[in-house]
């Protein structure tokens, strides 16, 4: 990773709401609106793509911790865009200040850490518990 310039570094990501994005479509809700997960989503793809150009090959994030607060809610028909920006680089955690806005409109605000991880070790320890998982349920 090329650590030296990746604080600083600014993703964008976007999306228009559609029916199944809605938290009455995934069961987290009673109400046709954006989807918390779909915000959570739409903040994890934008602080990817900030990085993407700064990583090794073969090396990811995973979603380690958000602070997440909603400012309000976004109907069906919506395109909402996400801004992620690298505010810090640690101990192979990067942090990230992110925001989701329905044009000047602030819907979303949060403090998102992602881990740094070696994507083949990663699998592979993911396999590993997954087959212990599985080997239990069967014993």
């Amino acid at each position: 990773m090329q650590s030296e310039l990746i604080v600083g570094a600014i993703g964008i990501s976007s999306m228009e709401v559609r029916p199944g994005d809605t938290a009455l479509a995934h069961g987290s809700g009673d109400v046709p609106t954006l989807s918390s997960s779909f915000l959570v989503t739409l903040m994890e793809s934008a602080a990817i793509t900030s990085i993407a150009e700064f990583l090794e090959n073969g090396e990811t994030t995973i979603l380690a911790e958000i602070e997440l607060k909603v400012h309000g809610a976004v109907p069906i028909g919506v395109e909402v865009q996400s801004a992620a920006r690298c505010i810090e680089l640690k101990d192979h955690t990067l942090t990230f200040d992110c925001e989701i806005h329905d044009g000047p409109r602030l819907v979303a605000a949060a403090i998102m850490r992602r881990t740094m991880v070696e994507r083949v070790s990663f699998l592979a320890r993911t396999a590993a518990l997954s087959i212990i998982s599985q080997q239990a349920q069967t014993n």
